[in-house]
């Protein structure tokens, strides 16, 4: 059969955790706060669903445009 074409398609690798890095993931994570007009780094937390970006985004850096409760509004240059 042909390979699937799914949205979290070829991520074995890419959204694995660690070794030793598995578990429950930590309140910093969730308690840190940004600006706008901060950098950041994409980086996915394969043990979260919600929220997930894609995996083009994956290592991405780019800026903080917005801010809200639950999610950060990030402005990346995307070429292609």
């Amino acid at each position: 059969m042909p390979a699937g074409h799914g949205l979290r398609s070829r991520t074995r690798d890419l959204f694995a955790r660690g070794f030793r890095k598995k578990g429950t993931i930590h309140l910093s994570t969730y308690l840190r706060t940004y600006h706008v007009g901060d950098y950041v780094d994409v980086k996915v937390n394969g043990a979260v669903h919600k929220g997930m970006p894609h995996k083009f985004y994956h290592g991405r850096t780019g800026q903080v445009w917005n801010v809200t409760k639950r999610a950060i509004g990030v402005e990346m240059n995307k070429q292609n």
